[in-house]
């Protein structure tokens, strides 16, 4: 081995690492195909992830916090109350939701394999039109009695808020209309990109006001181990669905005269890539994101009988192992085509949010 003068040696780092940076430019990037505009899913820039998670989650927070604590509606929406059976109901509730997301799903593929992937556009039409009526009406009544109930029972203030109460009625169903139509006969991204998020965050909001403690957490683990299995095996449905849309893997092998699996090999050995520049945010990560902070901030406060002040740190440290764990699914995802969104990102603020709880409980 011989020794290299300083000079050498930085001349040598120099050309190593210039032919790092070639190496990496060279290294071919597969492109995604899009899948259809209609799946629930918000588009956006590999840099700009956390905006609409952190959009998301924090709103609905606001929106569980009035309703839960401010408003003082408060309803066991599990199956089994927990008020009698306690973390045991929470475990029971938990599977219940768990394996009915687990039947729909299988159902809903069977459906795209007799009917074609256009089927969906059904499916996800009456599911978003329901939604976005209902929870908007929801959060809607929240906020009209806020607003008249410190106000004077006068006639007056009763024909006005009569009055407000039928125009919401009518006036979200025209909208609902609208906004569900527009959302599969245009190809805008903004609108695509707003529906998903409305009704992504105000699903998460009155998930995280309706279930109990140990009910939300049940269905929160439940459905990232569901997400995994879902995603990551072969025949689970949510990859079925996926590679039913899209074709990408088969069309590149096609391409450059290859095998799959010889691609895939490219792919983990890391001669080839995934371009992670664009991603989609599934509607339902943004749900159960929105709902574990939500969760974080009624409970912290109500159940561990925390300031608000400290419920609102809590629910920022979550927010913030959200996003942390986001991220590193999406650096996954430059070798593998789809990753499920919810099991890093929901157990590592599942984490914060019991850790931050007991910190501030000694303080």
């Amino acid at each position: 081995m011989s020794n290299l003068s300083k000079s050498d040696e930085k001349n040598q780092n120099e050309s190593d690492l210039a032919i790092n940076k070639n190496e990496e430019s060279e290294k071919e990037s597969i492109e995604k195909d899009a899948i259809p505009h209609f799946f629930p899913t918000f588009r956006v820039k590999r840099n700009l992830y956390p905006i609409p998670i952190l959009f998301a989650v924090f709103l609905a927070g606001i929106l569980a916090y009035l309703t839960y604590i401010v408003a003082g509606i408060q309803v066991d929406g599990g199956y089994i109350p927990e008020d009698e059976f306690g973390a045991l109901a929470g475990l029971l509730n938990g599977i219940i939701f768990t394996v009915m997301a687990g039947v729909s799903a299988f159902v809903i593929i069977y459906l795209i394999k007799k009917k074609g992937i256009n089927v969906l556009k059904y499916i996800f039409g009456f599911s978003f039109a329901f939604l976005s009526y209902f929870l908007t009406i929801f959060f809607g009544e929240v906020i009209l009695a806020l607003s008249f109930n410190n106000l004077p029972g006068t006639n007056f203030y009763i024909v006005l808020s009569n009055t407000i109460y039928i125009t919401m009625l009518i006036g979200t169903g025209i909208l609902t209309i609208l906004m569900i139509y527009k959302y599969f006969t245009s190809t805008s991204l903004y609108l695509k990109n707003f529906v998903v998020l409305y009704i992504g965050l105000m699903t998460g909001a009155q998930l995280g006001v309706i279930m109990p403690w140990w009910t939300s957490l049940a269905i929160l683990i439940g459905l990232s181990l569901w997400d995994m299995f879902a995603v990551l095996y072969k025949k689970g449905p949510i990859r079925q669905m996926v590679d039913l849309a899209s074709e990408d893997i088969e069309e590149l092998a096609e391409e450059k005269d290859l095998t799959e699996e010889e691609i895939q090999e490219k792919i983990e050995s890391g001669e080839l890539e995934y371009d992670t520049s664009k991603l989609e945010i599934g509607i339902g990560d943004i749900a159960f994101y929105s709902m574990l902070t939500s969760t974080a901030l009624i409970f912290s406060n109500t159940l561990f009988n925390l300031p608000v002040i400290q419920s609102i740190f809590v629910m920022i440290f979550t927010a913030i192992a959200i996003i942390f764990g986001t991220g590193i699914t999406i650096a996954g995802l430059k070798r593998n085509k789809l990753l499920p969104g919810l099991p890093i990102s929901i157990f590592l603020g599942i984490g914060t949010m019991l850790l931050s709880i007991f910190v501030f409980s000694l303080i």
